[in-house]
């Protein structure tokens, strides 16, 4: 079954580290990279842009109403995304707790509705 790993992060925190706590972190995410590209459970994944950079879409009454920013009013945004092929989602969720951003945030695990419907 795929999972959608949710990567959540605050951009304060990483520019509250030194250099050498962000290259140590990144290293991390590199080597779970690594591992999950080598026992084909990596399916894809990007980091995301800035959350200024986004734009929110609701739709009331029919009417579009568009604003500029991420669709939660927090101070954690997500900051990309990772799709894992796991046997189960035990597997998945030991991944999510491996990547370095559970450390100080939250990683939100979800299976992925097939097009012909949910697996779940």
């Amino acid at each position: 079954m795929k999972y959608l790993l949710l990567i959540y992060n605050n951009p304060a925190t990483y520019e509250a580290m030194s250099e050498g706590e962000r290259n140590e972190l990144f290293g991390e995410v590199e080597r779970i990279m690594d591992e999950l590209k080598g026992s084909g459970e990596f399916v894809g994944g990007q980091g995301l842009a800035d959350p200024s950079q986004s734009k929110t879409v609701r739709v009331r009454d029919g009417v579009p109403a568009v604003t500029d920013g991420p669709y939660a009013e927090a101070k954690e945004q997500m900051g990309g995304y990772l799709i894992v092929d796991t046997e189960t989602v035990d597997r998945a969720v030991e991944i999510a707790a491996s990547w370095p951003d559970a450390k100080h945030f939250a990683l939100e695990v979800r299976p992925i509705m097939h097009t012909a419907g949910a697996d779940v």
